[in-house]
């Protein structure tokens, strides 16, 4: 065969489809006498429901149904993960509403306008009720709690047992750190259409999701129905991010009004119901305390950290007890952790997964106390990680908290960073600005990280010969922009020299492929990929098998040509193309295919390092990002193309967490980050230069030595964001900025510390961590799949 495709950058073969505009979406698609869905929703973060009346919406001209919670019986919506069971969601609120946004009755008509008009002949009584909006008040001994069952608003926590972790500390820093709440804002909100039963299923139907197979378990077990009687169609998604998992309070209603009117139902999320409904991702308040010895040495780290669940227990506050836990050891050796998490019920909307969902936070924690303890010890923050570090000759390593490190050479990526960056030439910039007295200063900051990727299972995946000599790959994974069809054909390629565009990509459609886990936790390379090359040697094994018998030759004699053939090694003659070889399998009665599932040995742990260098105005307090490097190791690198844009992707949500987005609410929950007028995104005129480039380090966890790549930029890039805005600052007295660092709040930083008073990064945390249950063993023996 001819040199392989794999490490080389190969452009994608499914954007030709979207470029053109030819790509399918849920909210393009037409189903002929589909009936639209409109919803009212909560005016209130915290009410009872005293009156529902529909009776004239009912009236309404196009009107075909209006729906509250008794007119449909459904059960409890199940839960991606379950923080707590008492704290139950329906479909529709019924007795009580808990957060602005909330769906309390459903309008199904003609059309989108008939829909739309109806919702305003909907009358709701509704008796307020006092609303919690912060995590850290909610728990207060007098907040007010939102479910009768539970006696506070703590829907789950643990701690560990705290041995003096800082004992033998010579210098101790601490700080109460906010990682606040984001939207995810795909660029496609939720959307979904249900047709009714066919007499083969009980219902069809497209939806935008992560996880088809997922989605269609969720759905059975809502409805009754067997899995293999619900059919679930993913077309084309724009983005994901982690808010696609699951299915969702109007799902089940559109799905239920399709069941019983016996026609199609859809509806398409408007922006202000994505923004206030969608789960949102990130929402962590966090104490830490990290004690050092005054060479530098790490003596032991404190953690006590709220999750904010929002409404219904969203499973993001649970990330504070899970993978922010498992992850916040990073790439130091800690000799002790303690570590103490509460998820935190509140009157906002329910949070879920964001890109890297639960290690971003860690990391953001873990980095911030680092340079602070640089700072403290007057030492610079790359050196201070470099005598912390863990060794390349300590892998493979178990953390104190249960994560089972693989491969890592945490140096390597720093080093090649502050190499790319021209660090001494950044410092000595920096030094003259302020000597001359500038009021555009220079920040440079670090981060170095390891995250945790490819758990949780393993993937399905099959491989057929075509008629024609080309071939037919189905997968589990269910991709929404990473690139899938072009990896995967990559793979195929290699293993069976059959070309790029001579293969067929099948995804994300339960009635063609029988099973999987979708995408999710940056697993679909290393696992879905790892399935593709199974069942491709599979295929070659056989197909060896028939040419060998067809070519009276033997087994270890079949080779792969360079022309994509099977031959008689020496036998330049002797060869039979693909098509030849999938017409002798089916002369023999069964096609050339071959299925597999792939289980890995465990999850992997990429890590890598990032710099940033940002102006900071101390007369406005505004934070311009000028450069932004990233040098990230997913382990061995199948396509470059496809990682420099993981990298750009998930580096842009970074940057932007750390400068820009905040999802807020006023004082009594009503959102006021309600569209994309309030709610900041930054444009390509706000994004610096990124400047991104790989270290590999293979895992040994996979036949392809891969690692996740999806979210490991999102994890580096705003701690080094932020640690650069407050280095820009640190000889004016400036500790800590929360991040978004506004400008406001920049310029509030700067002017406590020019007037001697700076800032007091830390506070006490709330009292309700002490009385949480004692984590019985400090590790988790299943941490990487928990986190995963």
């Amino acid at each position: 065969m001819p040199g392989s495709l794999l490490g080389t950058e190969v452009r994608r073969v499914e954007d030709p489809e979207l470029l053109r505009g030819q790509g399918s979406y849920v909210g393009n698609l037409r189903h002929d006498g589909a009936l639209q869905v409109a919803f009212v929703r909560s005016p209130f973060a915290h009410a009872l429901i005293t009156a529902i009346d529909t009776t004239e919406a009912a009236k309404a001209p196009g009107v075909v149904a209006v729906y509250a919670a008794e007119d449909l019986g459904l059960p409890a919506l199940p839960t991606f993960i379950e923080v707590n069971p008492l704290c139950a969601r329906y479909a529709l609120a019924s007795e009580r509403v808990r957060f602005v946004g909330e769906p309390v009755v459903a309008v199904v008509a003609e059309s989108a306008v008939a829909a739309a008009d109806a919702l305003e002949l909907v009358d709701i009584d509704y008796e307020p009720l006092p609303a919690v909006i912060d995590p850290e008040e909610a728990l207060e001994p007098d907040a007010p709690t939102q479910f009768p069952a539970l006696d506070s608003n703590i829907a789950a926590g643990v701690r560990d047992a705290d041995d003096d972790v800082l004992a033998g500390a010579e210098v101790v820093v601490r700080a109460r750190i906010e990682n606040q709440r984001l939207a995810v804002a795909p660029m496609e909100g939720n959307a979904i259409a249900a047709l009714p039963g066919d007499g083969e299923y009980d219902a069809t139907i497209y939806v935008s999701t992560q996880m088809p197979h997922g989605f269609r378990a969720a759905v059975a077990k809502v409805f009754g129905w067997e899995a293999e009687r619900v059919h679930v169609v993913t077309p084309h998604v724009g983005g994901g991010f982690g808010g696609k998992a699951g299915i969702v309070a109007e799902h089940a209603v559109v799905i239920e009004a399709s069941r019983r009117l016996g026609r199609p139902v859809r509806w398409t999320e408007t922006r202000s119901e994505n923004l206030q409904a969608m789960p949102h991702g990130r929402g962590q308040v966090q104490f830490a305390e990290l004690g050092l010895r005054s060479d530098g040495k790490i003596v032991g780290l404190r953690c006590r950290v709220i999750g904010d669940t929002g409404a219904y227990a969203g499973f993001g506050g649970n990330l504070a007890l899970g993978p922010t836990r498992t992850m916040v050891q990073g790439v130091y050796d800690i000799p002790k952790i303690s570590y103490a998490g509460i998820a935190a019920l509140t009157n906002t909307t329910p949070m879920g997964a964001f890109r890297g969902a639960g290690r971003p936070e860690a990391a953001a924690m873990l980095e911030r106390m680092m340079d602070l303890a640089a700072a403290e010890l007057d030492l610079d923050p790359a050196e201070l990680r470099r005598r912390n570090f863990l060794q390349r000759d300590q892998f493979p390593y178990t953390t104190l908290t249960g994560a089972s490190y693989d491969t890592g050479d945490y140096d390597l990526p720093l080093r090649e960073a502050l190499r790319v960056a021209g660090y001494e030439d950044l410092r000595a910039d920096q030094a003259r600005r302020i000597e001359a007295g500038e009021t555009v200063l220079l920040g440079i900051g670090m981060s170095a990280y390891v995250e945790i990727t490819g758990g949780g299972g393993g993937e399905y995946a099959s491989v057929a010969i075509d008629a024609d000599g080309g071939a037919t790959i189905k997968v589990g994974t269910s991709g929404h922009g990473q690139g899938h069809p072009t990896a995967f054909s990559m793979l195929l390629a290699d293993a069976l020299g059959i070309p790029l565009e001579r293969v067929t990509f099948v995804q994300s459609d339960t009635a063609a492929v029988p099973r999987g886990s979708g995408t999710g936790g940056s697993r679909s390379l290393q696992l879905g990929g790892s399935a593709v090359r199974q069942a491709a040697d599979l295929v070659l094994n056989r197909a060896k098998e028939i040419a060998a018998s067809k070519l009276e030759a033997g087994v270890d004699d079949i080779v792969l040509t360079d022309d994509g053939t099977l031959g008689v090694q020496g036998v330049p003659t002797a060869v039979m193309t693909w098509a030849e070889v999938a017409s002798a399998a089916e002369e023999d009665g069964a096609p050339l295919v071959e299925a597999t599932d792939f289980k890995p040995e465990g999850a992997t742990f990429p890590f890598g390092a990032h710099v940033s260098v940002v102006e900071v105005d101390v007369e406005t307090g505004y934070v311009k990002p000028l450069r932004h490097i990233a040098v990230d190791d997913c382990g061995r690198v199948l396509n470059p193309l496809l990682v420099r844009g993981q990298q750009h992707g998930g580096a842009v949500q970074g940057i932007s967490q750390a400068l820009w987005e905040q999802v807020s609410f006023d004082e009594d929950g009503n959102p006021v980050t309600a569209s994309f007028a309030d709610y900041l995104l930054p444009s390509a005129a706000d994004v610096p230069d990124l400047e991104v480039s790989n270290t590999e380090t293979p895992s040994p966890r996979n036949p392809l030595g891969a690692k996740g790549i999806g979210e490991s930029a999102t994890v580096g890039s705003t701690p080094a964001v932020q640690n650069a805005v407050i280095d820009a600052l640190r000889h004016l007295g400036v500790r800590h900025i929360d991040i978004p660092a506004t400008p406001q709040r920049v310029w509030h930083a700067i002017q406590a510390a020019k007037a001697g008073e700076p800032t007091d990064p830390w506070r006490e945390p709330p009292a309700a961590f002490a009385t949480l249950p004692v984590r019985e063993n400090s590790k988790s023996e299943d941490a990487d799949e928990a986190v995963a």
